[in-house]
């Protein structure tokens, strides 16, 4: 059955979770993630409790009912947080192929009649499907750059969040101190945005997208799309910054304004 493109990009991620996960022995799984309190297993469960809450907004996008609330995922998060790390890791994997499995299931009709109020936002099943991949790719990231610090967030993921992230910005950035309009040139896919860092902090596209930062225009900051992801969710740190072009602009700075989540 034919899938939506965001869809195909959760399998994608899943897949390649599952081959960086699937030969991790007890001990493996027990070293510091990425995320300095999380150890890779509790990275995993978090992904694993996701998938099952993500399950019950999908009940309710079909049921056409009201989604489930804080109240409801306390339980969850605590089923996950009893297991062993070992069982975190395999659990995790088993219950994130059976939310891929239900999402590539769904008809064109079911597809179409989805419709979610999440976190402030009108959700159709493409919309509840960006939801999880922006947390999907960017925690199994956290997993294997653990592993392999050379790794990036993957490519097929981020051709698609480079075009949604600007939503999350105003949820994940704190207003700088010495607020600022940037130009901001991505690569890979090539995209022309400007990051305003004051009150509240936004990103929207260029309005001249195709000429370029032209020199003495302001602050300007080119990187790869991916970076740009990983700036927007906290992970972008000295040690894990590709070679980039800034003018203007003090990365330190930028690294403030999103602190992660």
């Amino acid at each position: 059955m034919e899938t939506s493109p965001w869809i195909g990009a959760l399998r994608q991620s899943h897949d390649a979770l599952r081959a960086t996960v699937a030969p991790l022995d007890e001990d493996a799984v027990r070293r510091r993630s990425y995320c300095s309190e999380w150890s890779i297993a509790q990275v995993l469960s978090h992904l694993g409790s996701g998938a099952e809450i993500f399950g019950l907004f999908l009940d309710a996008g079909l049921d056409g009912t009201e989604p489930p609330g804080p109240d409801a995922f306390a339980p969850i998060w605590q089923a996950w947080n009893d297991r062993s790390p070992q069982t975190q890791a395999t659990d995790a994997l088993a219950a994130d192929e059976i939310l891929v499995k239900r999402l590539e299931a769904l008809s064109p009709q079911q597809r179409d009649a989805i419709r979610l109020h999440l976190f402030g936002m009108d959700l159709d099943a493409d919309g509840l499907a960006r939801l999880r991949l922006g947390e999907h790719a960017v925690h199994s990231w956290d997993v294997a750059v653990a592993l392999d610090p050379s790794v990036t967030v993957a490519a097929g993921s981020v051709s698609l969040l480079i075009d949604n992230v600007a939503p999350l910005i105003g949820r994940a950035g704190r207003p700088a101190a010495s607020p600022q309009a940037i130009h901001v040139s991505t690569t890979a896919p090539d995209r022309e945005f400007v990051l305003d860092t004051g009150e509240p902090v936004r990103l929207e596209p260029a309005a001249d997208a195709g000429a370029g930062p032209r020199a003495g225009a302001g602050p300007a900051l080119r990187l790869p799309a991916e970076a740009l992801i990983r700036l927007v969710y906290g992970r972008l740190d000295p040690g894990h910054t590709p070679p980039v072009e800034a003018a203007g602009v003090d990365l330190d700075d930028l690294r403030q304004v999103f602190p992660g989540f």
